[in-house]
């Protein structure tokens, strides 16, 4: 790694009003969540899509190329990072987050309203592509956008502020797990491949326009209105920034990694431990909960103590449980010990993920700050997180062992550890 040092840019702004602030919040924060509801969904219902849309001789062969697609369609996030990125940096928070939740809509809209491989045939899943893409091109810019709008608008509580961004995703965890509770619960498996799978997707579909209107109804950061523009942020971030973008994507490793897996637990659920299609969403659906309500905690305590020290004391946490965990689960499989392994992945993880939006906005200065924010999140959720449901599944298939994915996690663990130690000790990072 590069040993170039990152300089915390600092902020005489007026923070905003507590009124102001809820605002700002539910603005950013919607469009956050839309994304991450919509690729939860897909997510959970990755059994159903892939008999519908990808259909195969081998039930193995049909959900690895479901969950392929899922996964190749991270490709685009990059190049949106740094397309929205620079637009972001070039034209303002506002302008880049109300064309980022226009294309999640419209994404989220064509799942939704999909015919099948049996009605319109290969059209289907090339369509379901098209539309994981168009999806993932958004989101490259949101996370990015959405953070820097609402650490200018609040400098002096940047933790507490940019943490509402990871609670959104544990609220879209908590509505997708509570939509396939009650679906796999109550529809029987023809119901639920027939119409079923289509209701939470077009749920998604009608909280675009909300967002949409919401976002053109706020003001541009004050922050980026005095700023000094450059012409190029992606020239800027790629030759001087290096270390930031690094720094980024070693601190998510962990965190996208256990994201995902929380994702593909229902599957793993059903597949691996045997149990009934609910049981998994029951316990992402506590995790869900777990995750909305104490990362804005942990946000706040982060701008008291600093982010990187809550950071590492979870991540040696998680590396040292997370294998016993998933011994634990396959040991005695039910409800009530896969909700316990899952309520204990998510606490670890709510509270060793809630700093990292701010420590990623502290990493670059304000002319570049959506562009570098963007691009390190997006790399990271590309290779750690789109690929996780497909490379543990692959992972399982391959050696037979359902202990898998615990040691995934603990080589993502490895890596964020060793990045934090860095960032602390070359950087000056706290």
């Amino acid at each position: 790694m590069s040993t170039e040092s990152v300089t915390i840019p600092q902020s005489t702004h007026t923070p905003a009003s507590r009124r102001g602030v809820a605002r700002l919040i539910v603005a950013t924060s919607i469009g956050n969540a839309l994304e991450f509801y919509d690729l939860v969904v897909y997510g959970y219902f990755a059994g159903t899509l892939s008999k519908l849309f990808f259909p195969a001789h081998n039930h193995t062969v049909s959900l690895l190329i479901t969950l392929g697609t899922f996964a190749l369609s991270y490709l685009a996030r990059p190049v949106g990072a740094l397309v929205l990125g620079s637009y972001s940096d070039r034209h303002g928070r506002k302008a880049s987050l109300t064309l980022s939740i226009g294309m999640m809509t419209l994404g989220t809209g064509m799942v939704a309203l999909m015919p099948s491989y049996a009605s319109i045939g290969l059209a289907a899943p090339v369509l379901i592509f098209v539309s994981r893409v168009l999806q993932g091109f958004s989101a490259g810019g949101e996370f990015g956008s959405s953070t820097a709008f609402l650490v200018e608008h609040a400098p002096t509580r940047s933790g507490f502020m940019s943490s509402w961004q990871f609670s959104s995703q544990g609220a879209s965890t908590l509505l997708a797990s509570l939509f396939g509770a009650v679906l796999t619960g109550t529809l029987t498996q023809p119901q639920l491949e027939g119409w079923g799978w289509r209701i939470p997707f077009l749920f998604g579909m009608l909280i675009g326009p909300i967002g949409f209107y919401i976002r053109r109804r706020i003001d541009e950061t004050p922050e980026f209105e005095q700023a000094e523009k450059v012409s190029s942020p992606v020239r800027t971030v790629l030759a001087t920034q290096k270390a930031g973008v690094l720094v980024s994507i070693g601190s998510l490793v962990l965190t996208t990694s256990a994201n995902y897996m929380l994702l593909y637990m229902p599957t793993y659920a059903s597949r691996q431990l045997g149990l009934a299609p609910s049981s998994g969403f029951i316990a992402t659906l506590t995790a869900g909960f777990i995750m909305m309500t104490l990362v804005p905690f942990v946000g706040h305590l982060s701008d008291k103590v600093g982010r990187i020290r809550i950071m590492l004391v979870m991540g040696v946490l998680f590396f040292v449980t997370i294998y016993p965990a998933f011994v634990f689960m396959n040991a005695h499989p039910s409800l009530p010990t896969l909700v316990a392994a899952v309520v204990w992945v998510a606490l670890l993880k709510a509270t060793y993920f809630a700093p990292i939006p701010a420590l990623m906005a502290e990493l670059f200065p304000t002319e570049t700050r959506t562009t570098g924010m963007a691009f390190g999140y997006n790399i990271a959720t590309t290779i750690f997180g789109g690929f996780t449901p497909f490379a543990v599944a692959s992972l399982i298939a391959a050696t037979g062992n359902n202990l898998a994915p615990g040691l995934y996690l603990m080589i993502a663990a490895v890596i964020s550890l060793v990045t934090l130690v860095w960032a602390r000790v070359k950087l000056q990072v706290r």
